[in-house]
């Protein structure tokens, strides 16, 4: 499975019922307790955007009753960086007692430290932000030494037996050959999966050089589709057939809900004109008909998973054979990486043949592979 299958099951029922009584729903939530975060990202917003309100905090009480009143069987904990919030534990915690599923959306900083406030389950990945290999990714978040601190994070996130995700961001500069070289390197530590999407240009934002218009970002996944789609890419084939320019979506701005410490975040994920103080003024309150490609300048070059994902779940501009499409690929994927641990401690070799191990198998004492060299990217580094 591409996906735990309690995830899949919980998701098709969901949408069964969801699709008889509601002509607009939500599937994922966004839920951000804090904007704080310990890093400064070239491509985010959200600390610039929240400046002014950078130190405010929900509670674990606030955040749950916007859990309850969104009622999506996913909640992606976002931010800011959610492991600085006090109480993560706890939070994720009660949201996994709603029997839901929750992505702890992180740049793998502080995994290790806060590690043992989690228990693994098939409802919970840690999702981690990379961007590139070492030396690009340390640029992208302006700091050197994350991207080893975020490989230390996931392998000790695997080795306690909890599912990780990968997150990257592609960029108008982005190599792909070198995301597909961080993907077959995350395959040996045993990542379960790698989500995919496109920049989007937020207002707060300043380097803006970094973002693709709409004909960019087609040319750039239409190579991303053949070199990253050997690794289990959980962004859906719908979704990547529209980021191919091989059909059309619209916007579903209201699939992906936000809720931070000033409210529902409207319209959507990604651009702010008001705050609503509760999830049905959202979606009641919201001239929906406003937003979009050729409805918004803000809206043209967007087509970021947090607008169109939910449109190729739920099936908008729907085509014959869809269904089984989605379904072929949900039962065709593989998590879990490729590695292979024996008792002496020996992993496996990269499936793309790149030898980061010894050719035999054998790479770091704990068992995995040593990520690719910094200076190797020294010649290739295009971004920013």
């Amino acid at each position: 499975m591409r996906v735990p299958l309690s995830m899949t099951t919980t998701m098709a029922g969901y949408l069964a019922k969801k699709s008889m009584s509601d002509k607009k729903f939500s599937l994922v939530m966004m839920l951000e307790p804090l904007h704080t975060c310990n890093l400064t990202c070239t491509g985010c917003g959200r600390i610039r955007e929240y400046k002014s309100t950078i130190n405010e905090i929900l509670t674990v009480e606030e955040c749950m009753a916007a859990v309850d009143e969104c009622g999506t069987p996913i909640v992606s904990i976002c931010g800011g960086e959610p492991l600085i919030y006090p109480e993560i534990g706890r939070l994720t915690s009660e949201i996994l007692a709603r029997k839901k599923h929750v992505y702890l959306c992180t740049n793998g900083m502080f995994i290790k430290k806060r590690l043992r406030e989690f228990k693994p389950t098939s409802r919970l990945f840690f999702n981690v932000h990379l961007d590139g290999l070492e030396k690009t990714h340390d640029i992208c978040v302006e700091r050197d030494g994350v991207f080893r601190e975020a490989i230390e994070g996931i392998k000790a996130a695997k080795a306690a037996g909890f599912l990780v995700a990968s997150n990257t961001t592609i960029y108008k500069e982005t190599d792909i050959e070198e995301i597909a070289e961080l993907f077959a390197y995350l395959q040996t530590l045993g990542v379960d999966g790698h989500m995919i999407s496109p920049a989007y240009s937020y207002a707060a934002v300043m380097t803006k050089e970094i973002f693709m218009s709409r004909d960019e970002i087609r040319e750039k996944f239409q190579q991303a589709s053949a070199l990253l789609e050997r690794y289990n890419i959980v962004t859906s084939p719908i979704y990547m057939e529209y980021l191919r320019g091989e059909r059309e979506l619209m916007c579903t701005a209201w699939g992906n809900p936000t809720f931070n410490p000033r409210g529902w975040k409207g319209p959507c994920y990604l651009m702010t004109d008001v705050h609503h103080k509760t999830y049905n003024d959202l979606l009641e309150k919201t001239d929906w008909d406003k937003y979009g490609r050729g409805r918004d300048p803000r809206c043209e070059d967007c087509m970021v998973h947090a607008g169109y994902e939910a449109s190729a779940v739920i099936g908008g501009n729907k085509k014959f054979g869809d269904t089984w499409k989605m379904l072929k690929w949900t039962i065709s994927g593989k998590m879990g990486g490729i590695v292979k641990n024996d008792k002496a401690g020996n992993g496996s070799r990269p499936s793309n043949g790149k030898g980061y191990g010894d050719g035999h198998g054998n790479g770091h004492a704990n068992g995995h592979s040593a990520p690719p060299s910094a200076d190797k990217q020294e010649n290739e580094l295009r971004i920013l």
